[in-house]
């Protein structure tokens, strides 16, 4: 007792004494440890419900000693045991309420005392509230339904399966951190429409309403012994006014014709908490599409500072300023931090998909979104404020977030919260609460001025010609001042957005955001280069994305990421194109640290093989929009450095190949699976005995030569290691090996290059292949040597001079590699080689070259990149018998350096034709990204065709 500030002495005495008279009486033991009494004391101190409780009934803690749940944590499974051990004989809904009210009180001590005691965490006493009330409602529930069901019957859906209720569990029940004296926020459900089978059958609707009704009636009705948990149903569709129990299809067209964002964020912490597991969790599937965008929806932070706002509203005219729950700096500051992010990234991130704020804040943190030390001061200062949250309503078992005004109550909550006096306690509280909305209003402040008043003149300006409120004039004068050089133009493209139908078909929400949008988006442009072009650029995507108002949002509350959107538009109308038509890629400008970073091939592997991991291996759909969504982002990436001038050409065309290798592998891979799944593995017989056989994909031309450019197809050859007669798959549907192969491969092509929502992921060549279009689409690789040997025209060596094995099995790329060497390694007479390339690439150039007196084709003018390759197929199948390093490599700039290197080109000549083939692709991956043809002006590099030229004249016509 001597440990009590002096105030809180006389209290517990009082209840002390009693106890111990009333224990006599009823002969129930007294605890005699001076350690435990201490403790007794203290928490007694602290909550008059404890120490009421047990002087009103000596035997509840007596129990509690007795079997040692008062010194041991539970486990998980608890709860429901022992309520179905007091629940085996209950006779009517009358001994149900009172069995569950008795042990409500006596499991309400026990973690308010352990609490108190400092004998648990903060975790452990918010899950075993909630692990409580999920144990009470389910075992009620249980009762109920099949006394309901002996009455009734049982309830059916049209088909007739059997229907069961299902209980969400909302707010902090739901995340599982309910707290000491909360209510429970519930929504009920069923699963289909239907009807009772007996006599007089009710409706499904009747009858859930009806149980739903008895349910709340068991649980949150006061009695003579309390109630178990106050049921809130609010949370549900329509409040008040609308119906208790809902089917599913009707809950699904009610978030998703009418659902607000406010129910968004309440539909984070939906559990099922009672009733049919396995049907509640289809229902929650069928809701997360409402809860979860698979967009960036930076919306979500206007809508919770709307909330938050009018939250604000209301603690002033209440005056709960001190309301550690609603109040500023207060619990639900933090929840909405947390919940902003998950509302904004949790479709895209599944693990931003949880209930409990204490695992959201660390994910956060672990993801990059939040600094660490944010969140781990959030993580504080929820834990002080919960914790303090508690202590208030431990007292009286009351429901309050309010800070006591009297100075007994205030010397009671801070020696709870183990200070000694009253000004310590309400200094830390000041300092975390400060700390709290400090965060919040970094994560949630406005990019934009909220006021007429607080925006600058030249914003003013801008926001006068958005909304049309200044002449033709006064328009140009603004824009010249904002940077402009084209006004009238300028004015032209802003007119044509403001009254073309995408404006007005943007609904109320989206022309409010284009009109928070529009004057920063013209301030940027202004101050940027070509601003009437760079305009022309971004108001084309406006009006593609201005229905969607996630996107205005995410512009208009980052703006890095509208500068950024600015910066490429006036780099690159390719860029612009790209990013118009894939809107989903403007998440991508949020961080320039990664924007203009793109990723190592292994790190492209695991980015996609994670992004691919939270995919139904079934759902093919949804695989080939991830990996459409892949590529576009890094190739984004890729032209985002190379428009800002960080990457030389040639890292561009090894990240670019490294992008198209990695989709290559994991389209294999999915294909693969698909078709092993039906038919087993394809195998092959090896001396006398099965092995599983393999298959590889080739790539020819640019892939094949690390030389991608952007939108550059793929020249794919498929080869395989089966027998060509009789092997078979291991499967329960064995098919064919050949047959399998031939699957495999048109399951490849068809997810490469079927047009999707996200356009198509490559466009595929596979005229390369033995025989061309006439020919099978996959070989066998012996099938592959002995065309290559006895069938193939010199131009198909030729390619095969830049073909290496890209995805797939290592044992048949090995096979490749070997047939290459052996074919290109050939003896082949000089003048014959010389003359079959000389004429295939004069007929080429003949067809192909847009050579004009004025300007110059890159690919196959005259001295352009094609005369570079073709001398040097030439050199590699002249010369590789002999040194057959030049073989080695696909590209050709090492095979140029490798016919240096042994004396057959003269060093001058292929640094020539490096310099010169490196000078052209730069030029043309510059063209690409300003949507120009691969044409060049005559007078562009002159030295450059004129020693070409004189170079393809020496080698192949002298």
């Amino acid at each position: 007792m001597d440990l009590l500030p002096e105030p809180l002495r006389e209290p517990v005495q009082r209840l002390w004494t009693h106890y111990r008279a009333r224990a006599g009486e009823e002969g129930v033991r007294v605890p005699a440890d001076p350690a435990f009494i201490d403790a007794l004391f203290r928490v007694w101190a602290c909550s008059d419900f404890v120490a009421g409780s047990c002087a009103r009934e000596p035997a509840l803690l007596a129990d509690l000693l007795d079997t040692g749940d008062l010194l041991r944590d539970y486990v998980a499974g608890d709860y429901p045991r022992r309520l179905a051990r007091r629940l085996r004989q209950v006779r009517d809904e009358a001994q149900l309420a009172e069995i569950l009210r008795a042990l409500r009180r006596r499991e309400m001590v026990r973690i308010v005392w352990r609490d108190l005691a400092g004998w648990a965490g903060l975790e452990e006493t918010l899950r075993d509230l909630s692990w409580l009330a999920e144990a009470c409602l389910g075992a009620a529930l249980e009762k109920l339904s099949a006394w309901m069901r002996s009455e009734l019957g049982r309830p059916r859906g049209p088909g007739g399966a059997a229907q069961s209720l299902i209980v969400l569990g909302m707010g902090k029940l739901g995340a599982g951190e309910l707290n000491v004296s909360s209510d429970i926020d519930l929504i009920f459900a069923y699963p289909e429409e239907g009807a009772t089978r007996k006599r007089g059958g009710i409706s499904n609707e009747e009858y859930f309403t009806r149980l739903g009704q008895r349910l709340i009636q068991v649980i949150g009705e006061p009695t003579a012994g309390g109630f178990v948990f106050r049921v809130d149903m609010r949370l549900r569709p329509y409040g008040d006014s609308g119906p208790l129990v809902l089917s599913f299809d009707a809950l699904e067209e009610y978030y998703q014709s009418q659902g607000r964002e406010w129910e968004r964020y309440a539909m984070i912490k939906a559990r099922v908490v009672a009733g049919d597991r396995a049907a509640g969790k289809s229902l929650l599937e069928l809701l997360h599409p409402f809860i979860y965008r698979r967009y960036l929806d930076f919306g979500a932070f206007e809508s919770l500072r709307e909330m938050k706002a009018l939250i604000q509203r209301q603690v002033q005219r209440k005056g709960l300023e001190h309301n550690i729950k609603l109040g500023r700096g207060g619990i639900r500051e933090i929840e909405f931090i947390g919940q902003a992010f998950q509302l904004i990234r949790g479709g895209r991130e599944p693990v931003l998909q949880e209930r409990g704020i204490m695992k959201v804040l660390p994910a956060l943190a672990r993801m990059g979104y939040l600094p660490e030390f944010v969140t781990r001061a959030l993580l504080d200062a929820y834990t002080f404020l919960r914790r303090a949250e508690n202590r208030l309503q431990a007292f009286a078992d009351q429901q309050v977030h309010t800070l006591p005004r009297d100075d007994h109550g205030r010397l009671r909550l801070a020696f709870s919260m183990g200070y000694g006096s009253w000004d310590e306690f309400a200094a830390e509280l000041q300092r975390q609460r400060d700390n709290v909305h400090e965060h919040f209003e970094q994560v949630f402040a406005a990019p934009q001025a909220d006021s007429e008043s607080e925006r600058g003149e030249a914003e003013r300006a801008l926001a006068g010609i958005w909304h049309g409120a200044l002449d033709v004039n006064q328009s140009g004068t603004a824009l010249v001042d904002a940077g402009f050089d084209e006004p009238v133009e300028a004015l032209r493209l802003i007119e044509r957005l403001r009254e073309g139908h995408a404006f007005r078909s943007a609904g109320s929400r989206g022309r409010e955001r284009l009109d928070h949008l529009m004057p920063m988006l013209l301030g940027a442009v202004g101050a940027g280069d070509h601003p009437a072009q760079t305009l022309a650029r971004v108001i084309n995507l406006v009006e593609a994305v201005a229905g969607r108002t996630a996107y205005l949002s995410l512009l208009t509350e980052n703006p890095m990421a509208l500068s950024q959107l600015v910066k490429l538009c006036a780099a690159s109308p390719w860029i612009a194109l790209l990013l118009t038509h894939h809107p989903l890629l403007l998440d991508e400008l949020l961080d320039p640290r990664t924007l203009y970073r793109p990723l190592a091939k292994d790190n492209l592997r695991s980015e996609l093989r994670e992004l691919l991991a939270g995919v139904d291996p079934d759902d093919l759909e949804q695989q080939m929009e991830v990996l459409r969504h892949f590529k576009q982002t890094n190739t984004l990436r890729v032209a985002a450095a190379d428009v800002a001038n960080v990457m030389p050409l040639m890292v561009v065309s090894d990240h670019l190949t490294a992008i198209a290798e990695v989709v290559l592998g994991e389209v294999l891979a999915i294909a693969w699976e698909n078709l092993t799944r039906r038919h087993g593995r394809p195998m092959r017989r090896v001396a006398g005995r099965d092995q599983p056989a393999g298959f590889a994909v080739i790539g020819y031309g640019k892939l094949g030569g690390i030389e991608l450019g952007y939108g550059s197809d793929l020249d794919l050859v498929f080869l395989h290691d089966s027998d060509d007669d009789g092997g078979m798959t291991d499967g329960a549907k064995p098919i064919d090996a050949a047959m399998f192969f031939a699957r495999l491969g048109q399951r490849m092509i068809h997810v490469l290059n079927t047009l999707t929502p996200s356009g198509v992921l490559y466009d595929v060549d596979m005229r390369l292949r033995p025989s061309g279009a006439s020919g099978l689409l996959v070989s066998s690789v012996e099938a592959f040597a002995a065309y290559q040997r006895e069938e193939a025209w010199t131009w198909e060596h030729q390619a095969l001079v830049r073909a290496r094995p890209v995805a797939g099995d290592e044992v048949v790329a090995a096979r490749f590699a070997e047939i290459r060497r052996q074919i290109l390694g050939r003896r082949r007479d000089p003048d014959t080689v010389r003359g079959e390339v000389r004429d295939m690439r004069e007929r080429m150039r003949a067809e192909l070259s847009k050579d004009r007196h004025d300007r110059f084709d890159l690919k196959q003018g005259r001295g352009a990149i094609a005369d570079i390759e073709f001398m040097v197929q030439y050199a590699v199948l002249r010369w590789a018998h002999d040194h057959p390093d030049v073989a080695e490599y696909t590209d050709n700039i090492r095979q140029l350096e490798a016919l240096a290197r042994d004396g057959l080109v003269a060093a001058a000549d292929a640094q020539l034709m490096g310099d010169a083939y490196r000078a052209y692709r730069r030029r043309i991956h510059q063209l690409t990204l300003q949507e120009e043809p691969a044409i060049a002006g005559a007078d562009e590099f002159p030295d450059y065709r004129a020693g070409i030229t004189a170079l393809w004249r020496a080698w192949m016509e002298g």
